[in-house]
């Protein structure tokens, strides 16, 4: 009696030659290595894995990594941006200025924020999305509530609806989306919550450039950089609401630094006045090598060099009077233009991907286990400023505006102990320029309902407040 395949064999045996059909012309037929010794949930999800990727793409990524080589030219040529910096007598407009023309754009309902949300909280010990990480000082809120808490409460100063866009990572999505139902997503209105998904892009072989495998059915790949906000944007249909609500400008954060100051007057207001399309918000480096985006000028036009592309002795460079002569570090906080996206969205240089090298843990197809792999990763990184056709730098205190939250207790800056120390900080300052006397360094805590800037703390507390021991101020 001969032996007949059953239904189930037929239709994984058929699809194992799709797959190939679309992996041998790139050389990749290795991802299907493990396929007899898969479940058929587990070649499905592999087989939705292959087909989302663009391997054409990958190959000429790969193929084109030595351009990037090219970096240290572009160095040589960069010139410090021009900028709005802090305090300076020559800035073209005053801050009074600014927050009244902010105000007219945020009272007539024009601007939505999109929050970047995909990093897990791994680094910090944490194996949750690193939104849902409790780093208010007392009131142990999380960096997710914190920052919906200030769309919220300029909602309310304003009397207008101000959508959130949040971008979510398939490692981040649906424990993300379970957080925000179980909270009422912390005051936010269903009709102004938009979650969307960034891409992946898969790690490949540094000397082959063969896409590498986390597990015998799982491709290893990460999010696409933040970079891939443009394309998850349109895709996901987040960029036809923006238009659909007539939306004009959106203010963009990352999750991780509760100190951004979402929809601030100041920095909306110079957006708008300077008529810009792209405008960043930076701070002054204190160490030439630190780890943050570079945002210089080269041939008329601004752009970032990030810090692992950075030469040393072009980040060392001084100008005559001793001030280093690539200052401006990128926080990754901007305000853009939404036609300006409309614009950019299908053009395939708009974001040029950036190769990052690094070690991935991978099993290998020939000799069946598990080893560290020389790896390269394909990001793009939201650096629209060359493409603006008018892009602002604003220079903000570092101190007061920038505490991203990346480190495990232990290491020397950007754990949650001094990220909760500079909100503290900034609390406490808050309460002298209302006039309240506070002692030292004590604990101190203002929720975003409470007040959403000095200002309006000044009209909450009655000078000469006396605080002496920790106290939150809540709603």
């Amino acid at each position: 009696m001969g032996v007949h395949s059953t239904d189930g064999e037929q239709a994984a045996l058929a699809m194992k030659d799709q797959l190939q059909a679309i992996l041998r012309p790139h050389g990749q037929e290795h991802l299907l290595a493990f396929w007899d010794q898969l479940d058929d949930a587990e070649r499905r999800s592999l087989a939705e894995q292959i087909e989302a990727i663009d391997f054409s793409l990958i190959r000429r990524l790969y193929q084109s990594r030595a351009e990037q080589d090219d970096v240290r030219q572009l160095a040589a040529r960069a010139a410090p941006p021009p900028a709005f910096r802090l305090h300076a007598a020559e800035n073209p407009f005053t801050p009074q200025q600014a927050h009244g023309r902010a105000e007219e754009a945020l009272g007539a309902g024009q601007l939505g924020v999109i929050l970047v949300a995909g990093g897990q909280g791994t680094r910090l010990g944490f194996d949750h999305p690193k939104g849902m990480f409790p780093i208010g000082p007392l009131s142990g809120k999380t960096l997710f509530q914190i920052h919906v808490e200030k769309i919220v409460a300029a909602a309310r100063r304003y009397g207008v609806r101000i959508p959130l866009y949040l971008m979510t990572s398939p490692a981040t999505h649906d424990e993300t989306v379970a957080f925000f139902a179980a909270h009422g997503r912390f005051g936010l209105p269903a009709e102004d919550f938009f979650v969307f998904r960034q891409g992946t892009m898969p790690a490949v072989d540094a000397e082959t450039g063969r896409a590498l495998l986390e597990a015998p059915g799982r491709i290893a790949a990460s999010p696409d950089g933040h970079g891939g906000t443009l394309a998850a944007l349109d895709q996901s249909g987040a960029l036809g609401d923006i238009e659909r609500r007539g939306i004009r400008h959106l203010f963009y954060l990352q999750v991780d630094n509760p100190l951004v100051d979402i929809c601030g007057r100041e920095f909306v207001g110079y957006h708008l006045l300077a008529d810009s399309e792209f405008s960043t918000q930076v701070v002054a480096k204190r160490d030439p090598l630190d780890r943050v985006g570079n945002v210089v000028q080269i041939d008329g036009r601004l752009m970032v060099i990030e810090y692992s592309d950075l030469p040393d002795d072009a980040a060392r460079r001084h100008n005559a009077d001793g001030s280093l002569a690539i200052w401006a570090g990128s926080i990754a906080v901007h305000v853009m233009d939404a036609a300006f996206l409309r614009r950019l969205v299908g053009s395939a240089d708009a974001l040029p991907f950036h190769i990052a090298k690094k070690k991935v843990i991978a099993v290998d197809p020939l000799a069946k286990d598990v080893q560290p792999h020389s790896a390269i990763k394909f990001e793009r990184f939201i650096d629209l400023m060359p493409q603006a056709e008018r892009a602002i730098v604003v220079e903000v205190d570092q101190g007061r505006a920038f505490a991203p939250l990346k480190n495990a207790p232990g290491a020397k800056a950007d754990t949650a102990q001094t990220v909760q120390a500079q909100m503290a900080a900034l609390a406490r300052e808050w309460l002298r320029q209302a006039g309240a006397e506070v002692a030292g360094d004590v604990p101190v805590e203002i929720s975003p309902l409470f007040a959403l800037d000095a200002g309006d703390l000044a009209g909450k507390v009655r000078p000469g407040t006396r605080v002496t021991k920790p106290t939150y101020f809540g709603e």
